[in-house]
């Protein structure tokens, strides 16, 4: 029988595959960002709320952490919606190459979080991702909306993982998580509900957006419960298992699953030129070798 390790590795390379293919479904669904993310969240909330009451988690916090829970849910609103919108005005290999960022804004972000020192070589790193993102530039100007959208995306996942850090302590991942989808429903609500009822010609709550074709609703099912739910749950689960540097190595795959995905069901309209992919795997290999050297340091000062 295989070990619990080799169990939860093979689990884990799932999940990371299922997080994958949320872009493509962003693209599949035919929804606009808004409206995609307001169900995503509604859906999944609910599916979160399901298992809670399962499992009879203690969903009780304190006025402070209600608080942060309430700021981190407005942060992963916002990074869905560009993070869809990106997918929506460029396509999946744009986004997935560019969210990649995320663990070097991270690397930029924690030691103002966490009140540390910048590390030298993170600098050399920062300057190595801006070339990338140099070179993507260069090669694709029709999809510069897309690749600042993207970047925002990336940015956004970055402290809303930090604030993630600091919120585990003492409180279930799923109460957590659904606070803050139940805080981004809320939150797409008033502002659909404030378009709905004022004069800017924008689209907000009507027949059309409850108006929904089975492909979509069926997409919108799998990406609510599985690509959300299920994988924030099960990725918890086996990470217990697992060493930082093997869940960190293993995220990084993502991108790459996502954009082989892409072009093997859209074709044609996910063939990026080629100095594209030197710009995208020169980002990705700095990211996995930012994340080595992390991984190896932390290591180095428990032993």
């Amino acid at each position: 029988m295989p070990s619990d390790k080799l169990k939860s590795y093979l689990h884990f390379h799932v999940i990371v595959f299922i997080w994958g293919f949320t872009a493509v479904l962003g693209a599949l669904i035919s929804l606009d960002a808004v409206p995609l993310v307001w169900y995503r969240m509604l859906l999944a909330s609910g599916f979160i709320f399901i298992y809670i009451k399962w499992k009879k988690r203690n969903t009780r916090v304190s006025p402070r952490k209600l608080l942060l829970l309430i700021v981190a849910g407005l942060v992963i609103a916002l990074h869905w919606l560009t993070f869809f919108g990106a997918i929506k005005v460029s396509n999946v290999s744009i986004t997935l190459a560019l969210l990649s960022t995320g663990a070097f804004f991270t690397s930029i972000l924690e030691p103002i979080f966490y009140k540390r020192k910048f590390v030298g070589y993170e600098v050399i790193f920062g300057l190595l991702v801006i070339i990338g993102l140099y070179i993507i530039f260069q090669v694709e100007t029709d999809y510069t909306l897309g690749i600042i959208l993207a970047l925002g995306s990336a940015f956004l996942a970055a402290v809303f993982t930090l604030m993630n850090g600091k919120l585990i302590h003492n409180t279930a991942p799923s109460v957590i998580s659904f606070y803050e989808l139940t805080t981004g429903v809320v939150a797409i609500s008033c502002y659909l509900l404030y378009v709905t009822f004022s004069s800017d010609g924008l689209k907000g709550f009507n027949a059309e957006f409850f108006t929904l074709s089975a492909d979509d609703w069926g997409y919108l099912l799998i990406l609510a419960s599985v690509c959300t739910a299920y994988a924030f749950i099960a990725a918890v689960a086996v990470m217990k298992h697992l060493s930082p540097y093997t869940v960190m190595l293993t995220t990084n795959l993502e991108p790459v699953y996502g954009i082989v995905l892409a072009f093997l069901i859209f074709g044609s309209k996910e063939q990026m030129n080629p100095p594209f992919y030197y710009g995208a795997a020169l980002i990705l290999s700095t990211v996995i070798l930012n994340g080595y050297l992390k991984t190896k340091r932390k290591i180095n000062k428990i032993s």
